[in-house]
């Protein structure tokens, strides 16, 4: 995944006029620097454009963190010991075994 790099005041910050008028250039430079554009209006922060790998992987990013946030959640609300979780698993594996050889024996 490419690594966005940050942003340089001096060069990617762009009145909306200019990037207007040299837009195609703008975004070549963009994809070469991978940088993103912050375009301004009135002198003020109006905009952000980004690469779209750069947007694809923000996207990517904040699945990832609600996937983690998610399992957090769930951790926390329904954590069971070690010596549960095993004997569950016993349980069941007896349950299945013995489904299994009354079939068989049917």
């Amino acid at each position: 995944m490419a690594r966005m790099r940050k942003v340089s005041v001096a060069e990617d910050l762009v009145p909306i006029g200019e990037f207007k008028t040299h837009a195609s250039q703008l975004l070549r430079r963009m994809g070469r620097t991978m940088r993103p554009l912050v375009i301004t209006q009135n002198g003020r922060a109006a905009a952000v454009v980004l690469t779209p790998a750069e947007y694809d992987a923000l996207g990517g990013r904040e699945a990832l963190k609600a996937e983690i946030a998610a399992s957090l959640e769930s951790a926390s609300s329904g954590t069971v010991s070690l010596e549960a979780a095993l004997e569950r698993a016993r349980t069941r594996i007896k349950s299945v075994g013995s489904r299994r050889r009354r079939g068989a024996a049917g």
